[in-house]
């Protein structure tokens, strides 16, 4: 069962390549403060610059550091439902706890469509899959009668991490679903509202830089200190804005530069941040730090 906090990993660059020291510092500053579990590779970790070779080498990274201290997920999906198979059969071979699957992207499956595209991956492995729904990226939303067959048909689909900016939506999913099948916000900023709806988490960016108040949030709510997790939500509330101020993850990168964990390097077609909304995110870490 998927539930806690997850850390969608970025992938530290250094000079065009990986950085394994900086990843080393990440993941070991997340099993510090106690995260559930790291995802590597996924789209976050801008998988889709990364070279398959470079993939592999990064998740194979991660489950060295990582060593048993947290759950290990990787980012396998794509368009393509026989490459999203090779790379979680791969996955799986190399010893993660899980799969997170995004929906395909660009060309727009139908909901049968999108049903035999995850429903063949999972026949294809044993490990457990949590879905990703995330429609403002992908161009298509894996519909809640979708998300409640594929639970039912496939037994190692176990969860979703719904990005769709709907409370509703979670309402739908719970109603739905049986009440094994976990979900977990894929957005920082609806992590109490969703987890108010049902959820039981999150698959968080902004723990890349702040791991400890993220889970805290989560871990007040879940032991009923609704009152703990809502102070932690408002006082987050503005970097969960600016850490999308741009697209992601140049802000989050940006921001672990500054406390000197890696390079802000990314690959095109990101790139830096504006030097206005460096400026504007810098300010509003500064007042998160000084409201502690």
């Amino acid at each position: 069962m998927f539930r806690g906090t997850y850390t969608a990993l970025v992938t530290p660059f250094r000079e065009g390549s990986i950085d394994p020291a900086a990843l080393e510092r990440l993941i070991e500053g997340q099993i510090a403060a106690g995260i559930t579990g790291v995802v590597a590779v996924g789209t976050t970790g801008e998988s889709p610059t990364l070279s398959h070779d470079e993939r592999e080498q990064v998740i194979r990274l991660t489950l060295e550091i990582a060593n048993g201290r947290c759950e290990v997920l990787a980012g396998t999906g794509s368009y393509s439902t026989r490459d999203a198979i090779a790379a979680t059969v791969a996955a799986e071979k190399m010893g993660v706890n899980g799969a997170l699957i995004v929906a395909p992207y660009y060309n727009k499956p139908s909901q049968e469509g999108l049903f035999r595209h995850f429903s063949a991956i999972a026949r294809a492995t044993a490990l457990r899959i949590m879905l990703y729904n995330i429609p403002g990226r992908c161009g298509v939303d894996i519909n809640a009668p979708t998300v409640a067959r594929l639970a039912a048909e496939c037994g190692n689909i176990v969860a979703i991490k719904e990005a769709s900016g709907s409370v509703d939506r979670v309402s739908e999913l719970r109603v739905n679903l049986p009440e094994a099948f976990t979900i977990l916000s894929g957005d920082d900023g609806l992590t109490l509202p969703f987890m108010a709806a049902g959820a039981v988490g999150v698959v968080s960016v902004a723990s890349n830089l702040l791991p400890t108040e993220i889970i805290a949030l989560v871990r007040a709510f879940e032991s009923g200190d609704v009152a703990g997790a809502q102070r932690m939500h408002r006082r987050l509330r503005g970097l969960f804005k600016d850490l999308f101020i741009e697209p992601n993850p140049v802000p989050v990168k940006t921001a672990l530069s500054w406390r000197g964990q890696m390079s802000s390097e990314v690959r095109l077609p990101l790139c830096e941040m504006t030097s206005g909304n460096a400026a504007r995110l810098r300010k509003t870490l500064e007042a998160f730090e000084q409201s502690a």
